[in-house]
């Protein structure tokens, strides 16, 4: 089987000096690699064949047969890690907890552990008459996150 952590050494080459990140990387009993790269401008192909080329070039298959996948984390799918938070930052995000609630608003900060979202929501205070629609920050802790993702709204 190929170890998971010699992938990971080529990625990290790879990777250097570049706005690449790296958000998941995974290497299956049966010799297939699988990884995704993002960047704050989307993932052009070209990148992704650089990357497996390099892989590839760094693996001998003489040794052991693999198969490869090099790809973007794709704009729907769940943010992997706080990178993809970041480069989202001023962008609407979906966002779900642990506890059911769903949340739909503005990605604003992102600190060590936690998130910040400007949601709209209907507020009333007692001197209107009428619920108001307002901007309201919610602070998440990232561990009461079970997904986020880019919102089309």
């Amino acid at each position: 089987m190929i170890d998971k952590n010699i992938v990971r050494k080529l990625v990290d080459e790879w990777l250097e000096g570049k706005e690449y990140f790296l958000t998941d990387l995974t290497v299956s009993t049966d010799d297939r690699i699988v990884v995704e790269i993002d960047h704050r401008d989307g993932v052009w192909i070209e990148d992704c064949v650089e990357l497996s080329r390099y892989i590839e070039d760094g693996l001998d298959r003489d040794e052991e047969d693999f198969e490869l996948e090099v790809g973007s984390a794709g704009i729907g799918q769940p943010f992997k890690v706080k990178e993809q938070y970041e480069i989202h930052i001023g962008d609407p995000v979906e966002t779900i907890l642990r506890d059911g609630r769903k949340l739909q608003g503005v990605l604003k900060s992102v600190g060590d552990d936690e998130i910040c979202l400007s949601v709209q929501e209907k507020v009333k205070t007692p001197e209107m008459k009428r619920p108001k629609l307002m901007d309201v920050d919610h602070v998440l802790k990232l561990d009461d996150v079970k997904e986020t993702h880019y919102w089309l709204k």
